[in-house]
């Protein structure tokens, strides 16, 4: 489950490569500009994986304006051909080998500016995986969820503290004690806490169990109902619990006030866990929000918990899937694996390219295949 920052790069190039995914799509999933996309690409290409470590930030060269006489030869081969930046700038540098042209993207911004630039319809844009914002601007939109670190309690057993919180507002949404922190344990709280208060737009947590698993897309029991709830599941990355730092400030008031020592049982613990969110709610002020309590700024969601589930509801244009009770689905002649969690569910697949698909499940696009190797790509180390 660790990675770290070369990696992630190298896995962005790889993935890049595979000519699977255009630089817009993977730079949205992993989180990046797509200035910082392009220049990993330029640099693993120039000297490898040693291209992807840290240098000096410090600029080298200043940009200048493309002079006149280059965009008037633009706009020129433009009328004549019609073709796209990429074939011009083909025929440039044949026609002017000594003179240096701008990039592509130069080509598109002149063609675009004088009115050349004929764009075409986008193709629907999916939900990627990814870091949630570190900002939030209203309650429910992200709810940072986590087991607190488990601990014994006076009659031996041990106790796995489930939180949640809402990050805008601050304020508990849950805390319960349970014996383990598998999804049987944990389903009941969430379902609970939705049907009371509604649906959040996003939850937080970290890549371990029971809310992420290690097969592609961290894919497991839980954030699959919560992707049929339409909730996004918003994954840390690994090994970086300040991602997550208001709910990890609320566990350190949580372990002083209620666990130091622990109480003589479960329901005895139970109690001081409602008595802290009592006074953490309705009457700690909270430096971070002004000094206010956290129930001053929040109130229940819009989105209320649907006691019948909406089946996804895929474009015409994508052919249905049924994957099986062994985590496979049918591509051509191949049954390639993609995830138990998806067993008996319907996913859509989307040709964007010579026989490569995306793969996509609800509104989220979990990664795309190439039909001739069967091979995955977009899967983020460690997620």
């Amino acid at each position: 489950m660790e990675t770290t920052v070369v990696k992630e790069r190298l896995a962005f190039v790889h993935d890049l490569e595979s000519g699977h995914w255009s630089m817009t799509e993977l730079c949205e999933r992993y989180g990046v500009s797509r200035p910082t996309g392009y220049k990993w690409l330029d640099r693993h290409q120039a000297a490898g994986g040693a291209g992807l470590t840290d240098r000096s930030r410090t600029p080298r060269d200043c940009p200048h304006r493309t002079g006149n006489a280059q965009e008037a030869a633009i706009i020129a081969v433009r009328l004549e051909y019609g073709w796209g930046a990429k074939k011009l700038l083909r025929v440039l540098r044949t026609r002017h080998p000594s003179r240096v042209w701008p990039a592509r993207s130069t080509v598109n911004a002149i063609l675009e500016r004088r009115g050349l630039l004929h764009k075409h319809r986008r193709r629907q844009k999916w939900a990627h995986p990814g870091a949630a914002p570190v900002a939030t601007q209203r309650p429910n939109q992200i709810w940072p969820a986590d087991f607190k670190g488990q601990f014994r309690l006076g009659d031996g057993q041990y106790c796995y503290p489930l939180t949640v919180t809402d990050h805008f507002s601050r304020r508990v949404m849950a805390c319960h004690g349970l014996r383990s922190v598998k999804t049987v344990d944990a389903k009941p709280i969430f379902r609970a806490l939705f049907r009371e208060v509604g649906l959040p737009d996003a939850i937080r947590t970290d890549n371990g169990a029971p809310f992420a698993s290690t097969g592609i897309h961290g894919l497991a029991a839980l954030n699959v109902w919560w992707m049929q709830l339409g909730i996004v599941h918003q994954r840390i990355t690994p090994a970086s619990p300040q991602e997550n730092g208001t709910h990890e400030r609320m566990h350190r008031e949580l372990k002083r006030e209620t666990a130091r020592p622990p109480a003589s049982s479960l329901r005895a613990q139970q109690r001081r866990f409602d008595a802290f969110c009592q006074r953490y709610n309705d009457e700690r002020p909270h430096e971070a929000i002004g000094d206010r309590t956290p129930s001053t700024l929040w109130c229940p969601s819009s989105r209320p918990y649907p006691e019948h589930r909406t089946y996804p509801d895929y474009p015409p244009h994508l052919e249905i899937r049924r994957v099986s009770t062994a985590g496979t689905f049918r591509l051509q002649s191949r049954q390639p694996f993609l995830s138990h969690a998806l067993s008996g569910e319907d996913i859509g697949l989307e040709e964007v390219g010579d026989g490569i698909w995306n793969i996509v499940y609800y509104s989220t696009l979990l990664g795309k295949i190439d039909e001739r190797t069967a091979r995955i790509t977009g899967i983020r180390p460690g997620a």
